[in-house]
């Protein structure tokens, strides 16, 4: 370094470790005793303070005004049957996904119950992912270990999140499966001790890659070393998950439950019968985020779930021209792959997502200003759960009041396994929206045609789903 740099960045140093030592910026004797004036001690603080000490904030918090009956007529409906369990497990993204392709399934063929297998895919997803990560490595193998891309690699090498770009990437590759044909297991149920030991395997490995190229191993080396690095990732993943039928007979049903036929399939016959193969191609996303220009296309670096897959693209839109394009699909008996921040305002009980359910600017004596725009900025707000977008109930201006999702809780879970949004919640919370191509204008279309912006894989707003 040169010796004028380096002396610069002595002083600068040790001016900063002056300031924060002469007490400037800190809180002051005299500071802390107009802080501590804000609470008076009166008899309504002491309340508070014993009621907040000893309860939820949020059932005290729970607004009583807005308990009134809950409306869940829908005059825009498309019919479900059975709902789906993800568990403890964050793999809202694939049962959303292949909820879409099962509510087409069964309106086609009248099934009584239908539901594809999860832990089929989920098995390919975690040797893609792994994958990803070794190649990422490989890749900014001459990039410091200090690198944003690399320690972001080496932060994520594996995860059971994603979103709607997971469904594409690994059904359109690996088919899909009945349930009958690869039920769930413990692992799948409850995945966060099997995504810790191959994470730590996957880092483990990662060094050691890193460590090749750094002695000078060709990349022919690194991929045969990677190759041998993911078949011990596979037995990991079939000790945990099982062996992924190659193929497999299904019994179809009618909607009495009697048997039909017994048809023989590979996982890419099920698909073209039972699912959409053309996954990257019929479906875009569409996005709502203040924060960011509207009408521009971005991507994500590494917002893919294989190495040859595609980083997905967005359009960000307001969310009036989205509501649009919900309406019509749904209004053509088409579910959608739905993502939004599912923690804010969410009265788990009644199954309902309002901006009225908790009064919290009451209990706690102040006010909570920020917009959505500034929600995205500060970090507080992202897209972070999936669900199947199903009803909107309409004014008589054709304007929507409320919303409604399949969820992927179990059939305990919310509004009988559903959630309900009012369309207020649907403005503040709403993030990603997954449609079919024929639902979203021309106009939109053509943006899609523009070079996407890219965004880095640590954007906050493109976090996983789960």
């Amino acid at each position: 370094m040169n010796r004028r740099i380096l002396s610069v960045f002595v002083f600068s140093a040790a001016l900063l470790s002056v300031q924060a030592q002469d007490g400037k910026g800190g809180i002051s004797d005299a500071m802390l005793n107009q802080i501590k004036q804000s609470y008076e001690g009166t008899s309504a603080d002491k309340a508070l303070r014993n009621a907040i000490g000893n309860n939820d904030i949020r059932k005290l918090a729970l607004n009583q005004e807005n308990l009134a009956g809950m409306d869940t007529h829908f005059s825009v409906k498309v019919n479900s049957k059975g709902i789906t369990d993800q568990k403890s497990s964050g793999r809202c993204w694939l049962f959303t996904g292949l909820n879409v392709m099962r509510a087409k399934a069964i309106g086609k063929y009248g099934f009584q119950s239908f539901e594809f297998s999860e832990i089929y895919p989920f098995f390919w997803d975690q040797l893609e992912k792994a994958n990803l990560f070794l190649q990422g490595v490989i890749d900014t193998r001459d990039k410091p270990l200090n690198d944003k891309t690399v320690e972001w690699l080496f932060q994520h090498p594996l995860s059971d999140g994603g979103t709607f770009t997971g469904v594409a990437d690994i059904v359109g590759k690996y088919g899909l499966v009945p349930k009958e044909a690869m039920p769930e297991t413990n692992s799948s149920d409850n995945t966060s001790r099997m995504a810790n030991l191959i994470s730590l395997k996957l880092k483990e490995y990662g060094l050691q890659l890193r460590d090749l190229a750094s002695k000078g191993a060709k990349p022919a080396a690194l991929d045969k070393e990677k190759t041998a690095m993911l078949g011990t990732i596979y037995r990991m993943l079939v000790l945990n998950l099982g062996v992924p039928p190659t193929e497999f007979d299904y019994v179809r049903k009618d909607a009495q439950g009697n048997p039909v036929e017994t048809e023989h399939h590979t996982p890419m016959s099920f698909l073209k019968k039972y699912g959409d193969e053309n996954l990257l191609t019929n479906y875009v996303m569409v996005m709502n985020d203040p924060s960011r220009e509207y009408y521009k296309c971005y991507e994500i670096d590494y917002d893919r779930h294989r190495y040859d897959g595609k980083n997905w693209t967005y359009v960000n839109l307001p969310v009036e021209d989205i509501k649009e394009m919900a309406i019509a699909s749904l209004k053509d008996s088409t579910m959608m792959y739905f993502s939004c921040d599912v923690g804010k305002f969410l009265n788990s009980e009644r199954g309902l997502l309002d901006v009225k359910n908790y009064d919290y600017e009451s209990l706690m004596g102040t006010t909570f200003n920020m917009d959505k725009k500034q929600r995205i900025q500060t970090f507080s707000s992202g897209s972070s759960h999936a669900m199947t977008l199903m009803a909107v109930d309409l004014n008589k201006d054709g304007k929507p009041v409320k919303w409604m999702v399949e969820n992927s809780w179990g059939p305990a879970s919310g509004y009988q396994g559903h959630l309900i949004m009012t369309d207020e919640w649907f403005d503040e919370y709403m993030f990603r929206l997954v449609l079919e191509t024929k639902y979203v204008p021309a106009k939109v279309m053509d943006i899609f045609k523009q070079k996407p912006i890219r965004l880095p894989a640590w954007d906050p707003m493109f976090a996983e789903e789960y």
